[in-house]
């Protein structure tokens, strides 16, 4: 594994060799905090040293993604667009073979760019073409036809739209039917993930099928509606962070690496960025992996987010197939 000239390693994709920082800078904010604010702290990200950028259609992120791009090479803060990692995500009203394509290509319009580092499926679920609410109302709600859906994202690759194709919030099942399928294997599956919410068997099936986990959530959510301040105020976490001279933050997010995944964080405060790309130079020992490891397990957004109140799925189930 290699790093980032700022120290951040990097993961090393077998099927293409290309490179993904494992620490990438998240862009969705709930509630959002408008265009100017959220490109302003993606040129701070930049100044500090992040590379990899994490967007998608639905969070009206891509633009201001775009323009912060932009503006760091023409002051200076980064010589090519090639420095940098940028991930967006297909939205269920576009996960229709014949849809993605141009979905993709309105995404690098936004971003202002020629090319994606990585492209990913948000959700294993269509919704009617053009539905482009949140939450989704149920007499919207499609299954997805993976065949032509992957078969589109594949072609997004050999079109040179993106470098890397992959997934968001798969389930050990949704990946089977997709790697049953794949000509190119998903790079990527992106899930939530924190010391409360382990993913063990999701880990286990990933790196079993040479599919790279990256984690969202990786500090609960908190201040979101789906969210809690249940790892932040984990006492295991607090007593261990203690002992290092750490924050609760930054041992949940060296605890997830530590499990060979990647991380996805968000804050656009100055001080929390930095102490977010703090976690490279110290590690935890057996007994403190030990007592993360049998902390009590229940899930944020997958538990909370997926009703046809508050998000994009009527139950659990139907997306997770049961297996969370």
């Amino acid at each position: 594994m290699g790093s980032t000239s700022f120290g951040i390693p990097e993961h090393r994709f077998g099927s293409n060799g290309e490179k993904m920082p494992v620490l990438g800078f998240g862009t969705a904010v709930f509630p959002p905090v408008g265009a100017e604010a959220t490109k302003m702290a993606i040129l701070q990200s930049i100044k500090l040293g992040y590379r990899h950028f994490d967007t998608a259609a639905k969070y009206g992120s891509e633009q201001p993604l775009g323009e912060a791009i932009q503006e760091a090479l023409s002051i200076g803060l980064i010589q090519s667009r090639d420095e940098l990692f940028i991930t967006t995500k297909l939205w269920c009203g576009d996960a229709h073979g014949d849809l993605v394509v141009p979905a993709l290509k309105r995404s690098l319009q936004n971003l202002k760019l020629e090319y994606l580092d990585l492209f990913l499926i948000h959700w294993p679920v269509s919704c009617k073409p053009g539905t482009y609410e949140f939450p989704i109302k149920e007499e919207n709600f499609l299954p997805m036809d993976f065949n032509s859906v992957w078969a589109a994202m594949e072609e997004c690759q050999r079109l040179n739209l993106t470098k890397s194709i992959g997934v968001s919030n798969f389930s050990c099942k949704k990946l089977t039917d997709i790697l049953a399928i794949a000509n190119i294997p998903p790079a990527v599956n992106q899930v939530e993930m924190n010391p409360m919410w382990q993913q063990k068997k999701l880990r286990e099936f990933c790196r079993a099928n040479g599919i790279f986990l990256t984690a969202y959530s990786p500090l609960g959510a908190n201040g979101t509606f789906w969210g809690s301040d249940r790892v932040l105020e984990c006492e295991v976490l607090k007593e261990i962070a203690k002992a290092k001279g750490k924050t609760a933050a930054q041992v949940s997010l060296r605890w997830i690496y530590e499990q060979g995944v990647g991380v996805i964080v968000k804050s656009f405060n100055g001080e929390r960025m930095k102490q977010n790309l703090g976690i490279f130079d110290w590690s935890l020992d057996e007994d403190e992996l030990k007592n993360i490891d049998e902390l009590p397990q229940s899930r944020g957004v997958t538990g909370v987010a997926y009703t046809s109140k508050y998000g994009p799925f009527r139950t659990v189930e139907d997306i997770w197939d049961g297996e969370m």
